[in-house]
């Protein structure tokens, strides 16, 4: 059986070889994204693995079934890049990966929350050039800062327990009842009192179309003045020209991105040498009080090993003819 991974990179490659699939399934590797122009790539392929910048939309994945494919197996948990009812119409299964480590993406949430803080980022390049001075650097307490969760999963409770650990209050948003938040020592609340009363807002929900846009310019208004955004979820779920507004007026005290809804074109690739085309991007990386990060939160040695393990599951299963892990369009 042919297995054709695309956006896979060399992390990739030795997480999915050391998970030793079986000795007649060959694993094909290509650093390219999936997009029209590389659905080629694929011709022949029984299984295509694909990541979160993949382009899995109607055309690609009519091209797919006519060239053989017979299973989509995501790299990830996200599956909003995948026209669900267009799979659904070629008898396309799709396969996806629940959870990896919520400790990476929730630990991640944190060191950005941190240095963002502390001015981690300033401090290390000052020093680099001989600066020791301490101006412009001062930080706050984290004891007794209230924080928000906006999505109440595996994620968002890892990052809760990390927060409570500080010895902050802990809200959390989720339209779902809520159980066990007492040893999180965090309570669930409504996305408004959440929004108006965190000193650090954190987003862990999924991309649908009702958390489009769920931070825009009126949702930063109702934020504390001077408060902190984290974003490790899903690009889309802020408006980014809002981010920008609410940078300038202060409003927006601090702003850590690990995603960005742009950023397809953009991350998991080495553009140094070529002019940043993202004016919105190149704005928000010119604010001294806001840390970007490539889509790297996922990045740990156990998330790799969880996510090759149980895509090799769920290729195994599907084979069996009881898919695990499916995604479907009435999902």
């Amino acid at each position: 059986m042919r297995i054709c991974l695309f956006s896979s990179k060399a992390y990739d490659r030795e997480s999915f070889l050391a998970a030793n699939c079986p000795s007649d399934w060959y694993l094909q590797f290509h650093e390219t994204r999936l997009t029209t122009d590389s659905v080629a790539l694929a011709m022949g392929s029984d299984v295509v693995c694909a990541f979160i910048n993949d382009d899995l939309s109607a055309p690609v994945l009519e091209q797919l079934v006519a060239s053989g494919t017979r299973l989509i197996a995501l790299r990830s948990a996200g599956y909003n890049h995948v026209d669900l009812a267009a799979a659904q119409r070629l008898g396309l299964r799709v396969v996806r990966v629940p959870a990896y480590s919520p400790h990476a993406v929730a630990e991640h949430a944190v060191a950005l929350v941190m240095a963002l803080n502390r001015r981690t980022h300033r401090a290390f390049n000052r020093t680099r050039e001989g600066d020791f001075s301490l101006h412009g650097l001062t930080g706050f307490d984290l004891h007794g800062k209230t924080v928000g969760v906006v999505g109440g999963g595996k994620i968002g409770q890892v990052f809760a327990r990390i927060m409570y650990g500080f010895g902050c209050q802990v809200l959390i948003h989720d339209p779902f009842p809520l159980v066990g938040l007492e040893p999180l020592g965090a309570r669930q609340a409504p996305l408004e009192e959440v929004i108006a009363s965190s000193d650090i807002l954190s987003l862990h929900c999924p991309l649908t179309d009702d958390s489009y846009h769920l931070i825009d310019a009126a949702r930063l208004a109702q934020m504390k003045r001077g408060a902190m955004l984290i974003n490790t979820g899903r690009g889309a779920l802020v408006d980014a020209p809002a981010l920008i507004k609410a940078l300038k007026s202060g409003q927006l005290g601090y702003l850590g991105l690990d995603v960005y809804e742009e950023e397809s074109e953009l991350f998991f690739e080495d553009h140094s040498d070529l002019p940043l085309q993202d004016d919105t991007l190149a704005r928000l990386l010119s604010f001294p009080n806001v840390i970007i990060t490539a889509h790297q939160a996922f990045l740990t040695h156990e998330a790799l090993d969880a996510i090759a393990r149980t895509t090799l599951d769920n290729i195994s299963a599907w084979l069996t003819g009881r898919p695990s892990n499916e995604v479907k369009a009435d999902a």
